[in-house]
């Protein structure tokens, strides 16, 4: 249980970023939390506890949300096309949205929707959208991805956590292969951590305190020193470092604290609601605000996938309509909560989905892919909101003005999180590849 964590560079392989459950430890049953230790140290990566907590929390909006039932309706083209919600009036004069988000309509002054979204690369995956990168595709062939990370592994690479007892890239999702795409060929190092099965697991085993296991560490240290006695080994002295930061996290609580929600008041707690989103909403704010640099949140598997009323998420009105109140909530209380807490300046929070919906409502009540354009929203990171980018056409169908492409919204986020734009990773045949792709720039509207 106590004993000493290897330091070798196959070790480190071995005992990747996913250092919370590769193992199957609960801290306190291995030394992987040392792991990550000597893993943090060896990235190179940024986690000084005094650094500026610049984070990201990504909405994962999975299916393919309608931009034209949400923020781009068309309230004047026949209703084949205007869909079958009416539609009001924002904080921001001439700007409308669907019907049912009428509590993102009342902080529109806080929001940038961005309307003229390129998504002609993307596929039924997160890949594309995720990764901020249109070479990064679905391909179907073994090889999706063509091994280009995620935004998030970017920033677990680059920029690393905010404290070094916490990740740097937690994903809370239901269904991992669907809707968190993770590092590629930057390796596992920098994937994410699976978030909703950590909770409880840097808890104090039932039967032991705090004190007791202090004292057990101090069996040990004094081990050590009789062994420092005899050889002053660097990488013993090294391993010994990491496993004191090992004892200190779960003796700190950090983790734990991090992801128990229970500690948030019933007011809060209403605020966000009890959906799946909403839950995970409230964890993502608790983590950034621990110090854990990005996070991705998913409510669930492919629920925005609204083709008609004879699939599992049905169509417009009968599947999309109860989904609305709960998006409309969960994105208000988080911009609320982050802003009452002065941390919205700092957290950059995106909500997208891999592409939009058709113009025209099919046979089935629904709408089919479409991925010539799609709208996200996007708020906080101390950047410029109240406004509308880019447009699509009277139809919804393409863009018409300020294209918006992945390698933008990557370059927006890397920005943010004051990674050098013109970084490179190093892929499994030695050959440098650049983290923004294809002349990405960030976005100008933001500033």
């Amino acid at each position: 249980m106590f004993g000493p964590a290897s330091t070798s560079a196959g070790a480190r392989t071995r005992h990747n970023r996913r250092w919370f459950l590769n193992s199957g430890m609960t801290a306190l049953g291995g030394l992987s939390a040392a792991q990550l230790m000597s893993l943090q140290a060896a990235s190179g990566a940024s986690t000084s506890p005094t650094a500026d907590k610049k984070a990201v929390i990504l909405f994962w909006l999975s299916g393919g949300p309608s931009h034209i039932d949400m923020w781009d309706p068309k309230p004047d083209a026949p209703s084949e096309i205007r869909g079958p919600y009416s539609t009001i009036p924002t904080k921001l004069p001439g700007v409308r949205f669907s019907e049912h988000l009428p509590l993102q309509a009342s902080i529109a002054d806080k929001l940038s929707i961005i309307r003229s979204v390129d998504c002609s690369s993307s596929n039924h995956t997160p890949i594309t959208m995720q990764a901020g990168n249109p070479l990064a595709r679905r391909t179907n062939d073994g090889r999706d991805g063509d091994g280009y990370p995620s935004m998030g592994a970017v920033a677990a690479k680059f920029r690393g956590s905010n404290d070094a007892d916490l990740p740097p890239f937690v994903g809370l999702a239901d269904s991992w292969a669907a809707d968190v795409w993770e590092a590629g060929h930057m390796g596992s190092d920098f994937s994410p951590v699976k978030g909703n099965e950590l909770q409880g697991k840097f808890a104090m085993p039932p039967g032991i305190a705090a004190d007791r296991f202090r004292s057990r560490q101090n069996i040990r240290q004094q081990l050590d020193l009789f062994g420092g006695s005899i050889a002053n080994d660097q990488t013993l002295n090294q391993t010994d470092r990491f496993t004191q930061q090992a004892y200190d996290l779960v003796l700190s609580g950090k983790v734990q604290k991090a992801f128990n929600v229970d500690e948030e008041s019933a007011e809060t707690k209403a605020a966000y609601g009890t959906e799946s989103m909403a839950k995970k909403a409230l964890q993502a704010r608790r983590l950034v605000e621990a110090g854990v640099t990005f996070v991705l949140v998913s409510g669930a598997w492919g629920y925005f996938d609204h083709h008609g009323d004879q699939v599992r998420w049905g169509g417009i009105e009968k599947g999309l309509t109860p989904l609305l109140p709960r998006v409309d909530r969960t994105l208000y209380a988080l911009i609320n909560d982050l802003e009452q807490r002065g941390i919205l300046d700092s957290t950059l929070v995106l909500m997208m989905g891999e592409f939009g919906r058709a113009p025209v409502i099919n046979k089935d009540a629904g709408r089919d892919h479409w991925t010539n354009v799609m709208s996200m929203v996007v708020a906080g990171g101390g950047l410029n909101h109240g406004q509308v980018i880019g447009s699509t056409d009277r139809r919804g169908g393409a863009i018409e003005s300020s294209v918006v492409r992945p390698q933008d919204l990557a370059a927006t986020t890397f920005q943010h999180l004051g990674i050098d734009l013109n970084a490179h990773w190093t892929n499994t045949q030695g050959r440098p590849i650049p983290i923004v792709v294809e002349g990405g720039r960030p976005i100008p509207e933001l500033g």
